[in-house]
């Protein structure tokens, strides 16, 4: 529909969706968006940020790369920029510093490293027609047992005849076979004046005895021994505990040696029985010789003193020779065992032996000697010793003196081991866990033979006690010996002090 005005044709109705706005009947027309609001619409539905990873190659993508440049170009074009910041710097290294990190460190060769791979010579390398010798050798010599303190040095590089001369030195002082084996030796070789010649002897260092080190040097044209004793305190070590459920086991927790145990064990054996009459609660007192050097090192000897307290009843052994000389035997290797004939007297100064040990082992009867039902066979069977259970393990004593006659595998027995005793007795120890003995051996009474164990016809572990007079089995519980004597005079005086010095050690005392 048209009307007509004085401007000519103009629309008067249509639809609303005409290609171009139509003025208000009787009103002026509105104007349209501006081109910069329509820059700002297209804008806002363009996606500035799309996602690199897909539609790669599109013009999208394109555009998102572009943007991330652009972005990435103007933060560092707008960047401010920064300096480091300068750390302490340490002081350089030198004089003996700067030589011990060099000798610790790993570094290049081509800056003066002194480790690391080495290259092989080339032909610009001119060896030297004569490399100089080390103007001083120090080595280190241990003598073994059975060995030659000459030959020792010998073997280390020491010419023949300084071995000797340092040899008959050392002799001066001390028996060179007394010597301690395992003693260090320490030596330090001169220069020589031709090759073929040995290295002079310049300095020897040893510890020649627990008192003493001697040195050995070179004066002017020879060799001078220089003495250097050390002082050593003698007092005796005293020990004291409860005995518990063994009395081996607490003696050596308490510090005392196996020696010293060993010869406590005889020492008591001779007055009652161990396995049989020693009690859980009682308290055992033994004192051993104790040598202290002002160095340090401490060296126990021989047992000197046994006490056993089993409540009012106080059982006092000191040690003393049978011709009232308590000298130090060197046959006794330090543990008190009899070796050189030593006895053990009470308090009183009186020597009793009475009987055997009683039973080798502690722990109780658990057979008896006579006719039994064998636990393994079954049937009636002579029984011809006696069975002691024991733990496993447990020490087993030697009844008596004696030689050992067996020690080995014996049929039902297990191991075993046979001692022949003076008087024609013989004794038998059986189903051992390990033996600590070989035939020939001489062995003390009380002194340890083997371990209790269960090898062969055995139900559990235990020791088999037999005993023997002219081959025949007899009860070990019916053999008895009697043995009394007593000290009086001046050799009565003598020990009466002894035991009044050895009573007086604190116990403990180091």
């Amino acid at each position: 529909m048209f009307l007509r005005n004085d401007h000519g044709l103009e629309f008067a109705g249509g639809a609303s969706g005409a290609p171009f706005a139509p003025r208000s009947f009787g009103h002026a027309a509105v104007p349209g968006p501006s081109a910069l609001d329509r820059a700002r619409r297209r804008a806002a539905t363009i996606d500035w940020v799309p996602d690199l990873g897909a539609d790669i190659g599109s013009r999208v993508w394109w555009r998102g790369l572009v943007t991330c440049g652009a972005l990435c170009a103007a933060t560092c074009a707008l960047a401010p920029g920064h300096r480091p910041l300068v750390g302490v710097v340490p002081a350089p290294l030198a004089g003996s510093e700067w030589d011990e990190a060099r000798a610790q460190s790993i570094a290049p060769l081509g800056l003066g490293a002194g480790t690391g791979r080495r290259m092989a010579a080339n032909d610009l390398v001119r060896p030297l027609a004569d490399a100089p010798e080390r103007p001083t050798v120090d080595l280190s010599a241990t003598l073994g047992d059975g060995d030659a303190f000459d030959r020792v040095l010998e073997r280390a590089g020491v010419g023949r005849a300084d071995a000797a001369v340092a040899a008959a030195l050392l002799a001066r002082t001390t028996p060179l076979a007394a010597i301690q084996p395992g003693t260090r030796i320490q030596i330090t070789l001169g220069r020589r004046p031709d090759r073929t010649l040995s290295r002079p002897l310049d300095h020897l260092a040893l510890r020649a005895r627990f008192d003493l080190n001697v040195s050995i040097d070179r004066i002017g044209g020879g060799l001078a021994m220089t003495r250097s004793p050390i002082a050593i305190d003698t007092t005796p070590l005293r020990i004291q505990g409860v005995v518990g459920s063994s009395l081996y086991r607490a003696a050596r927790a308490a510090g005392a040696p196996a020696k010293a145990v060993e010869a406590y064990l005889r020492a008591i054996a001779t007055r009652f029985s161990i396995g049989r009459d020693v009690n859980a609660d009682d308290h055992f007192d033994l004192i051993v010789e104790q040598d202290r050097a002002a160095t340090g090192e401490i060296r126990l000897g021989r047992l000197l003193f046994a006490g056993l307290e089993q409540g009012n009843r106080r059982t006092e052994l000191v040690r003393f020779g049978p011709e009232g000389s308590d000298a130090i035997d060197s046959t006794t290797d330090g543990s008190g065992g009899g070796a050189s004939g030593d006895q053990w007297y009470d308090a009183n100064g009186r020597y009793e032996r009475r009987g055997f040990m009683g039973l080798p082992v502690m722990g109780r009867i658990s057979s008896g000697f006579g006719f039994r039902a064998h636990p393994i066979l079954g049937f009636l069977r002579m029984h011809k010793g006696l069975d002691i259970a024991a733990p496993h393990g447990a020490p087993i004593h030697a009844a008596e003196n004696g030689v050992v006659r067996f020690a080995g595998r014996n049929a039902g027995y297990g191991n075993f081991i046979k001692l022949a005793h003076p008087g024609d007795l013989e004794s038998g120890y059986g189903h051992l866990s390990r033996i600590a003995v070989a035939p020939g051996e001489r062995v003390q009474r009380g002194e340890v033979i083997g371990y209790v164990g269960s090898t062969g016809m055995s139900t559990g572990p235990h020791l088999h006690w037999e005993i023997w007079r002219a081959g025949r089995p007899v009860n070990p519980r019916s053999i008895s010996f009697d043995q009394v004597s007593a000290l009086s005079g001046d050799k009565l005086r003598a020990f009466k002090a002894r035991v009044a010095a050895l009573l007086n050690i604190r116990p403990g005392a180091r």
